[in-house]
């Protein structure tokens, strides 16, 4: 039979006829993915293998999914985490590694002392303000690669700097990658795209205040954020109230690059007037603190090819540019045995939804390529020859070689949970708490970005259940599917894709578990504050009036 002709297999919410049970069995994959880096200390990719397994058994045996429908799925989640996931990562690390040759890190690392000496200072200017500015350019792994491997030249410790860019890389998310997520969020939902923009615009910018605090708190401790309050304030109210400004009256598109680059700005200006009393020190070589004066070339060399690389991915990022370059470029395949084989059924989604399996293999237009350039060019610049350049590249294959394995593997388990419909039964368990949904649904975004590693993909797959709910339980489903991406937002630092880019950049691999329990608990904790944020605006004056 021609598989294209074959009926689609419909998703089965409740395989065992008892909704709590299911929904347990359906929790197991996970369950065993954090439970194996978390408690039992294994290695990332033997975690993940096991979670795909018990995922795919589960699907198999207990869903009744045909085997070769989830075969397929774990296959394009493989093909996905290589690409374009994979080419990020890997070439962040060439960028990182030919750099590092050149001895241009330890001229990186005096180059941010000049702005403030203090770790808290750098700490914000980098993992905040630079690292919302490539979320807003790239997202999908990006930041966290690059301010790991700054943070990392700066002298944080590997723990340090995978934890402390994971909690950074937070606030900006939903918005990321030219608002992305919230142009996703809308074609699955239906609902208008600036009221979208504009209510998670409503939600996130006081999240944009507290992170910056937490994030030296995690770091320093309360008094040690006390003593730079100011900095702090300045950072998260210069980027907070762009973000308010352009989400509500402008759009998703340039709301985390417009409001980094005056974040930024307006930090790098009032550190020229302002500094802290006294400085806190970390285990670094006497480099960092060094106060030897960089002359303006040597400053300019060092950061040059961090300048390509916001450059390039900026360009890339444009619509524009990349409409240029996927028409030179782009290539769709309809992954065999699974493309509309699948559907979704209600109550997830309002009629039955034939599930689309596409693979694009857009080599020209992806970020990873706009990275690679960058490095090649920087490399040059560096005075790097063509053969020295294909040696170090064959070094960061060598040394991403287990991460890649780890992200294809994450992946594998993630569009298995996606396609299989494990991801909607523990979405319906979510659905079903009556009056504290506007919290329970926000913990649902967190959920499902920390299944996936993307606040696209969870508003993909819960974007069209959050606005049933919603308007099942007499709720503003604008309110709803917002709170999916803002919930979501503080899934990112414990998604497991995202936890081994940060531990492959900081040259960490194997401690994976050490970063999940690192920012495990600031993860919760901020999910459940934007949570009851959601419940203050579905409920109670006068967050209400936030809600149009």
């Amino acid at each position: 039979m021609n598989p294209a002709a074959a009926a689609p297999w419909g998703q089965n919410y409740d395989p065992l006829h008892n909704a709590p049970l299911s929904t347990i069995v359906a929790a197991i994959p996970i369950l065993a993915l954090l439970g194996s880096i978390a408690w039992f200390r294994l290695k990332a990719h033997i975690a993940a293998a096991i979670a795909l397994v018990s995922a795919l058994v589960i699907a198999v045996v207990v869903l009744g999914m045909p085997a070769p429908l989830a075969l397929a799925s774990a296959g394009l989640g493989i093909a996905f985490g290589l690409f374009p996931i994979g080419w990020i990562i890997l070439n962040v690390i060439f960028l990182y590694q030919l750099t590092n040759e050149r001895g241009s890190f330890d001229t990186l690392r005096r180059s941010v002392a000049t702005i403030s000496p203090d770790p808290r200072i750098q700490l914000l200017f980098i993992a905040f303000c630079l690292g919302a500015f490539i979320e807003g350019a790239a997202g999908f792994g990006t930041p966290v690669a690059v301010t790991g491997a700054l943070l990392i030249a700066l002298g944080f410790s590997p723990l340090q700097a995978s934890g402390l860019s994971l909690i950074a890389n937070t606030a900006p998310v939903a918005f990321g990658a030219l608002g992305t997520p919230i142009i996703a969020l809308q074609g699955v939902t239906g609902l208008d795209l600036m009221q979208l923009s504009g209510m998670v615009g409503r939600q996130l910018p006081f999240f944009s205040l507290i992170v910056p605090i937490w994030l030296i708190a995690a770091f320093a401790g309360f008094r040690g954020m006390i003593e730079v309050w100011p900095a702090v304030l300045v950072a998260g109210v210069s980027f907070a109230v762009p973000q308010w400004l352009i989400s509500n009256y402008h759009g998703p598109w340039l709301v985390d690059i417009g409001a980094a680059s005056i974040s930024m700005l307006t930090l790098a200006g009032f550190l020229r007037v302002w500094q802290p009393r006294s400085t806190v020190k970390i285990a670094v070589s006497a480099g960092v603190l060094d106060r030897k004066t960089l002359t303006r070339g040597e400053a300019l060399r060092a950061w040059l090819p961090w300048m390509i690389l916001c450059a390039l991915v900026f360009l890339w990022g444009l619509p524009q540019v990349k409409d240029i370059l996927n028409g030179w470029s782009v290539i769709k395949m309809n992954v065999p045995s699974l493309h509309n084989l699948v559907a979704r059924v209600p109550p997830v989604v309002a009629t039955i939804q034939p599930e689309p399996a596409v693979f694009t293999l857009n080599w020209l237009s992806a970020t990873g390529t706009a990275i690679f350039l960058a490095a090649v060019l920087s490399g040059f610049v560096l005075g790097l020859r063509p053969r020295e350049l294909i040696r170090i590249y064959g070094k960061s294959l060598h040394l991403v070689r287990y991460s890649l394995l780890t992200i294809a593997l994450m992946l594998a388990l993630g569009y298995t949970t996606r396609y299989s419909g494990l991801d909607a039964i523990l979405g319906l368990a979510f659905a079903h708490t009556g009056v504290l949904y506007p919290f329970f649904g926000t913990m649902l975004g967190w959920l499902g970005v920390a299944l996936t590693g993307s606040d696209t993909s969870s508003n993909v797959l819960f974007g069209s259940l959050q606005r049933i709910s919603a308007e099942q339980l007499g709720l503003n489903p604008t309110l709803m599917a917002a709170a999916n991406s803002s919930g979501g937002v503080m899934g990112k630092m414990i998604d497991a894709q995202s936890i081994v880019v940060a531990s492959t950049v900081t040259e960490w691999y194997g401690h994976e578990w050490e970063i999940l329990r690192y920012v495990f608990f600031h993860s919760l904790a901020l999910a459940s504050m934007v949570g009851i944020l959601v419940l203050l605006q579905a409920y109670v004056a006068p967050f209400t009036a936030l809600v149009k």
